[in-house]
């Protein structure tokens, strides 16, 4: 398939993020059964552009937009979930979004959280561990152990809250319309339904590359001072991370030789941790992101795109008034990763 016609996506609170190479949207399931859609146009950084064609270096600026875009996609959907009664009805609600200065905490806590959890805490849990390891490359091994452990645990672990249960069905509901999307079918619920709640692209499998790689660029390493230690597992993290997106890059491109699918056979096993059998109005949400996209794209027309029950709201989840519309893009090819 051409790269300019790659989709991704992502779930969210009772609905899925779309995304295209030029365009978004997010389709919520409203608390009144109505399916709240948002879309605009993507605004990537210059650097972003400019990085866009440059092998390792890229990787680094889209895992930032991806997972800024997603922050915003998640707070889209709870200000939906929060808004009571019918959403028609509710223009006057008042504005509760996470932008600005609030956004940016949030995800730059996110982030040093994931590396205190998942870089930081291992090496730490080693250091009590050494005075038993005289190889260093079997002490980093052990670290990547640990690590992994910790992922397979977190995810274990928020997967029994029943509200990340169904963002989890959602994810894999987004995994089925992409999945039937590539195979050329027709989006309907009932075609989508027969695909796979696994993608080569998945952000989870992208995590399960990241600790792999780990092991091997900190064996290289070796048991160098803690604080030396302690900074490579924070300041690498961004190159690690680089890799594993050229790696995923690589093998969804390439997925249909042997080899390619023997090499990601953890990754879609793992994916099993983060999606889960979705209902048949999930698959309807997710149908109605992915065509919304579509559409912004050039791919297909509004018509197409279009659905009962659909309300299209600001990104604040507030309905807009008859008169306005969401701002209409040139049709431009689209790129990124299912999440």
């Amino acid at each position: 398939m051409s790269e300019s016609r790659i989709y991704g996506g992502q779930a969210v609170m009772e609905g899925v993020m779309m995304r295209g190479r030029r365009n978004m949207a997010v389709a919520v399931r409203a608390p009144n059964g109505e399916i709240a859609v948002y879309q605009e146009p993507l605004k990537m950084g210059k650097w972003t552009e400019r990085a866009r064609p440059l092998p390792f270096i890229r990787g680094v600026f889209m895992l930032w937009d991806t997972m800024v875009l997603g922050m915003r996609s998640l707070v889209f959907s709870a200000n939906v979930g929060l808004i009571e009664g019918n959403v028609k009805e509710n223009r006057d609600a008042a504005e509760d979004d996470l932008t600005g200065t609030a956004l940016w905490v949030t995800v730059g806590v996110s982030i040093i959280f994931s590396i205190a959890l998942f870089f930081v805490l291992p090496l730490a849990i080693t250091g009590f561990l050494d005075r038993y390891i005289a190889s260093d490359t079997l002490s980093n091994v052990v670290e990547g152990i640990i690590r992994l452990a910790i992922l397979v645990g977190y995810m274990l672990l928020i997967g029994r809250m029943n509200d990340i249960k169904r963002v989890f069905s959602y994810h894999g509901a987004e995994h089925k319309t992409i999945n039937a999307y590539e195979a050329g079918d027709d989006l309907t619920v009932e075609n989508v339904r027969n695909h796979s709640i696994s993608h080569p692209r998945c952000g989870t499998g992208f995590l399960l590359v990241v600790v792999l790689l780990s092991i091997f660029v900190f064996a290289l390493l070796g048991r160098p001072d803690w604080f030396w230690r302690i900074s490579s597992r924070i300041f690498l993290v961004p190159v690690i991370a680089a890799m594993a997106y050229e790696f995923i890059k690589l093998t969804a491109q390439y997925y249909e030789n042997t080899l390619i699918r023997i090499l990601v056979a953890p990754s879609m096993a793992l994916q099993r941790l983060t999606t889960r059998p979705p209902d048949d109005g999930m698959l309807e949400v997710a149908i109605v992101s992915f065509k919304r996209v579509q559409a912004a794209e050039g791919e297909i027309s509004e018509a197409d795109a279009e659905h009962e029950d659909v309300v299209p709201v600001d990104e604040s989840g507030i309905p807009l008034e008859p008169a306005q519309e969401q701002p209409a893009t040139a049709p431009e090819p689209a790129t990124s990763t299912a999440s």
